[in-house]
This record gives structure tokens, C-alpha cells and sequence, in this order.
């Protein structure tokens, strides 16, 4: 899905992406396993010590993705680099047309309507990524097969407000942001108030305009537990594969008129690296294959809600699937 922050000057990007990559090396997962037992996933002709730049952004799912990948990687006979973390989408996918990085997953979605600024998000998933990966072809990007998981942007409601509201729904919610502003209190990230895609197009879609004293502006990873508790705001903005809406036990609204954009993960790698090393789209498709909705949001609890690290998680599921030993 999601996270880029308004769009900066070229030049700016380039110098906020290279200082964030400077300091987003294996330090955070300093305590991996240096070596990867074998499973399905085998040693790669002409792969042994490529030093493959392997990024993300910065929230929980996409560190998690980002450590799938190092993983695979290194099964696979690579010495990848951990450049994961850069804050804000914009940022990583500068790192990547700059070279600064060579792969990251990425979302359908996002790119379609932040990077190749359309405005019409389209409907069946393997359109939207059959579209997208045909448009960045120019941009020197190749897109590799992507997951079956939908990270979408969703509102969700809490327990309390469910049973007073009664609201299901986003025309509803609209309706209740209508007839009682303060009742659809509602929290925010600060790139979903700007983004297209987010706030401002969710409203011009189902025709509301919720006051500025009733949008209550937070840190993406803070909406969760503050909806949860109801006592700033009653909804929020969530990430339908994020594990923390179960633990808080929201419930996501129903988006009634499809506004929010198809989200599939897939790898996005620089042309130049998918022709150096073909094989590595067959290393990474039956991955995505086996990234379904369920088994993402489950992977996901277990890093935001379970406290568990990102690296642990990939290789603990890499191993269940089967990919290594």
C-alpha cells in the first residue's frame, strides 16, 4: 500500500534518500544467522556474493518484507545488503531510480497513483499491476510477480462506537460525519491527510467534509491503540493487513463505493539488476504466491502486536513454507 509523504524537488530526494540509506544497514537485525539451511529455495549460478541493495520503507509490514527478501537472497547464494527502513514511500522509490538501491516490495496501488500519477485506480488487481508494471518500464523499473495480499487503506471503528453508531460502512461514516462531526472523530497518519489516495480523495468520493477540530492528526503506529481506546477519536485510518486491528478489536469499515486502490506487494527492482540476474524472478514468485491476505496480517501480528523481530518472522515462516530449512 502506502507511506510516502508529499513529493520533494528531485535533487532533495536524492540527499534525503542517500542520508536515511546511510544509517539503514544490518544494525537493526544485528543478531541474524549468517548462514541459511537449504529447502526449496537453491543456490543460484552466478548469484555468489552479489551484492544485492535490498530496502523498504519504514513501517512494520515493510520490514518485514524487506527481511523475506534478505533471506531469500542470501538462500539463494547472494551477500544482499539491508538498506530497509527509509521513511516515507517517495524516498525508496527515489533510492531506487538513483541506483542508491537495487529492490524493494512495493505496492500496486502506490505506485499507480503517487508515482505514475493516475487518478483512477483500476478495479481487478491483475489489471491494476499488468498497468502499472507496463508504465514503469520507461521509468527503467521492472515489476516481478506480486502477492495475492490486498494492503489496503481502510477506516475502522471501535467496539463502543460500532454499538452506539451502528456505522458499517464509509457511506455511513460519511453520513455520521454529516449529522454529527464530533461523533466520527477520526485519526490519521500525516500521508493519508495529503495523499490522493487518502483523506482529501476518501472525502471528495463519498461527499463529506469532516471538520479540522474533529481530524485528529497522529503517528501511523499511534491510531491503533487511540482508536482502540476511544477517547480521542472513534475511528481511524488502519492498513487492512496491519495485525493490530484485531488486537485492538476494530472493525474495518466496508468501502461500499471501491474507492481505496488495489494494494498487492510485489518486488520492484531496477531494470539493469532483473537483466543482470534473471533467475531471481523465480526465486521471489512462488514467495509472493504464498503471501496471501491471512498469512501477511498473521506475519504482521506477530511483529507489531507480539513484539517479535521482522527478521525473526521471515525466517520463521520461510522455514514453515518450506523455502529454507
Amino acid at each position: 500500500m502506502r507511506i510516502h509523504p508529499r513529493p520533494l524537488a528531485a535533487t532533495v530526494a536524492l540527499v534525503a534518500a542517500a542520508a536515511l540509506i546511510a544509517g539503514c544497514t544490518i544494525g537493526k537485525e544485528q543478531d541474524q544467522p549468517a548462514q541459511v539451511a537449504a529447502g526449496s529455495i537453491k543456490k543460484i549460478d552466478g548469484l555468489a556474493g552479489a551484492k544485492i541493495r535490498v530496502s523498504s520503507k519504514e513501517f512494520d509490514e515493510q520490514l518485514l518484507l524487506g527481511q523475506i527478501a534478505l533471506v531469500a537472497l542470501q538462500a539463494a547464494g547472494a551477500s544482499p545488503e539491508d538498506k530497509t527502513n527509509i521513511t516515507g514511500s517517495s524516498n525508496v522509490r527515489q533510492a531506487l531510480t538513483s541506483g542508491a538501491v537495487d529492490l524493494y516490495w512495493e505496492y500496486t496501488g502506490t505506485a499507480w497513483i503517487s508515482y505514475l500519477k493516475q487518478t483512477k485506480p483500476i478495479a481487478d488487481p491483475k489489471a491494476q499491476y499488468d498497468a502499472v508494471k507496463t508504465a514503469d518500464v520507461a521509468n527503467n523499473i521492472t515489476w516481478w510477480a506480486p502477492s495475492p495480499a490486498n494492503d489496503t487503506y481502510a477506516i475502522a471503528v471501535n467496539q463502543s462506537a460500532l454499538r452506539q453508531y451502528g456505522v458499517k460502512t464509509l457511506s455511513e461514516y460519511a453520513a455520521l460525519a454529516k449529522t454529527n462531526p464530533a461523533a466520527a472523530s477520526t485519526c490519521i497518519g500525516p500521508e493519508f491527510k495529503s495523499r490522493d489516495d487518502g483523506f482529501p480523495g476518501l472525502e471528495k468520493a463519498y461527499g463529506f467534509d469532516l471538520p479540522a477540530a474533529q481530524e485528529h492528526l497522529v503517528n501511523d503506529a499511534v491510531v491503533y491503540p487511540t482508536v482502540g481506546k476511544g477517547d480521542t477519536c472513534h475511528f481511524g485510518e488502519v492498513a487492512s493487513t496491519d495485525g493490530r486491528v484485531s488486537a485492538q478489536h476494530l472493525t474495518v469499515l466496508t468501502d461500499d463505493k471501491s474507492f481505496f486502490p488495489i494494494y498487492n506487494p510485489a518486488i520492484m527492482v531496477s531494470t539493469p539488476v532483473a537483466q543482470k540476474y534473471p533467475q531471481l524472478e523465480q526465486l521471489f514468485t512462488p514467495i509472493a504466491a504464498k503471501l496471501d491476505t491471512p498469512t501477511l496480517t498473521e506475519l504482521n501480528k506477530k511483529v507489531s502486536v507480539d513484539g517479535q523481530k521482522a527478521n525473526t518472522v521471515a525466517r520463521d515462516w520461510l522455514k514453515s513454507a518450506g523455502f529454507i530449512g
